[in-house]
């Protein structure tokens, strides 16, 4: 029990130090910005396919798999329509901020993104504690740990350059890894109800993640001249993420 209360700290801590680091180098130029997204981009569809929807299929069956993928994927596109109602968590007068409306609603539907991704995994991670093997359970969390860090980096520009203030930016950013310590503590309090519903979890947050990373950043790593950087941070981080399953998975 100790040890999932100190790894779900963990892992939700990962994501504030992600905060902190983002809040550090938050001024920075359009050709570096393009690049730290697009590297984060790698980073999600990475853990996308082998955190999430690999392990699904691992757990559950492939239309499971599948029909969670695309649920996740349909929820976020139907959520866009919904994030001006979610507008009031940013501390922003829909009207007096009309210019950057559509700017806004993207980095909503971003963070959304994020926050849906981490109940699940962080159930994954709470699932493994809860069973025999706790030396792979130790390993689930510090790749997930690892892969917060850029997670929660990449959170705080785009909700300042919206004009969202910064201690709402903190809080706001602070809440996803808040959640993935909810998760871990779900999964690990309920194992044998976290194991019936976390291949459509998984892929259900899979499915958010790649939406994302298709619909909305991948396109605005694309938008500002700095496309070739963007492709190869995108490798980077997909790569990096190999690499990091590789050896710790």
């Amino acid at each position: 029990m100790q040890l999932a209360i100190l790894s779900a700290l963990g892992v939700g801590g990962a994501t504030i130090v992600g905060v902190l680091l983002g809040f550090a180098f938050r001024r920075i130029p359009h050709e570096l910005n393009d690049g730290v997204l697009g590297f984060a981009a790698g980073v999600m569809l990475a853990a996308a396919i082998f955190g999430l929807i690999i392990p699904s299929l691992e757990y559950g069956s492939v239309w499971v798999t599948a029909a969670g993928i695309v649920a996740g994927a349909l929820f976020l596109n139907f959520a866009d329509k919904l994030t001006p109602h979610l507008h009031h968590i940013t501390g922003l007068d829909q009207e007096a901020h009309a210019d950057s409306q559509s700017n806004l609603n993207k980095v909503m539907l971003f963070v959304m993104a994020i926050a849906i991704h981490n109940l699940p995994e962080g159930i994954a991670a709470g699932v493994g504690f809860g069973g025999n093997d706790i030396g792979n359970a130790v390993t689930v969390a510090l790749g997930i740990a690892l892969q917060n860090i850029p997670e929660g980096m990449v959170i705080v520009s785009p909700l300042l350059l919206a004009g969202v203030p910064h201690k709402r930016v903190f809080f706001i950013a602070c809440f996803t890894g808040v959640i993935e310590i909810v998760g871990t503590m779900l999964g690990y309090a309920a194992v044998s109800i976290a194991t019936f519903i976390l291949p459509a979890a998984l892929a259900f947050a899979g499915g958010t993640m790649i939406y994302v990373v298709s619909d909305e950043m991948i396109p605005e790593t694309h938008s500002h001249g700095f496309e070739r950087l963007a492709t190869y941070s995108l490798l980077a981080g997909f790569i990096l993420m190999i690499v990091m399953d590789y050896y710790i998975g």
